[in-house]
């Protein structure tokens, strides 16, 4: 990477406008997977998978533990390769497209940030510039502006001068956020970007993502445990059970009590705009 150094001073880093600077490199972006199969030693995680994803849509992909969406995500983004099957990005297999062409494409948000290193939170966010730059260039006055404004729009900016061992798991979870904007790919895949953040953080990344999805029409996918956050903010649903697909589609139409109860074995309701969620009988006391 090359970087000029970030002054220590509040005021030697160039001033953005908070305004949305990520801009759409196509509108015609989709992913289309065939006959997916992949595993680990002897046990296939994923069978036979077949979806589609299409360009715009904010897809909560979902299902038990150890059901494989970490691994989806990891085949969809080209950094583990089927053993059966295919994944194809504008009718392209994924393998086929070099690290840069697929960084300008894609952008991830791993569930665990890395923290072996001693960038600043400003330097990590800069990198996601990366893909933009020719060898032995400089990052530009725009690339630092686009990567204030990403700090900004996460809560991060007071941040940029931390390293990762002075930040809590979340604030280093929005950091690496702020990074995966900063890329201003098309397509965004999370792996439970919510994991490590409070309850108001949450909203407030949850609330982050809708905006960039309906007004930068960046499609998102997004790996998430809370049923309740899926139901308020995703439009579409992909639901892994037993190494398949068992529903993809409209959110309000697939999270229905009948497929949570196959999947999370436990009973569920709508109240409102809420999902109500409670534990199956096990029988009755004595």
């Amino acid at each position: 990477m090359n970087y000029k150094w970030l002054p220590p001073h509040r005021n030697c880093c160039p001033t953005a406008n908070h305004r949305s600077l990520i801009t759409i490199h196509s509108s015609k972006d989709m992913i289309e997977v065939k006959n997916l199969t992949y595993g680990y030693a002897d046990k296939a995680v994923l069978k036979h998978l077949n979806c589609t994803i299409e360009e715009g849509s904010f897809y909560a992909l979902m299902g038990a533990n150890g059901c494989g969406k970490t691994t989806l995500l990891r085949l969809l983004s080209g950094l583990a390769k089927p053993q059966q099957g295919s994944v194809c990005l504008k009718g392209r297999p994924v393998d086929q497209y070099s690290a840069r062409e697929m960084a300008r494409h894609m952008s991830l948000v791993r569930q665990q940030a890395q923290t072996d290193f001693e960038f600043t939170a400003f330097e990590s966010v800069l990198m996601g510039r990366n893909p933009y730059q020719r060898r032995l260039q400089n990052e530009s006055k725009r690339d630092w502006e686009i990567v204030e404004d990403c700090m900004k729009r996460t809560n991060t900016w007071h941040l940029r001068y931390a390293k990762p061992g002075e930040m809590s798991g979340g604030e280093l979870q929005r950091v690496m956020l702020a990074r995966a904007l900063a890329q201003q790919t098309p397509i965004m895949l999370l792996d439970e970007p919510i994991s490590n953040l409070d309850i108001a953080h949450q909203f407030e990344i949850m609330e982050l993502l809708r905006q960039i999805n309906q007004q930068e029409h960046i499609t998102l996918i997004l790996v998430i445990h809370d049923l309740n956050m899926a139901w308020q903010y995703c439009n579409q649903l992909i639901l892994l059970h037993q190494g398949g697909i068992l529903y993809q589609g409209s959110m309000k139409q697939g999270l229905t009590s009948q497929n949570i109860s196959r999947v999370f074995g436990v009973d569920s309701r709508i109240e409102g705009d809420h999902l109500v969620l409670s534990k199956k009988p096990t029988g009755k006391l004595n």
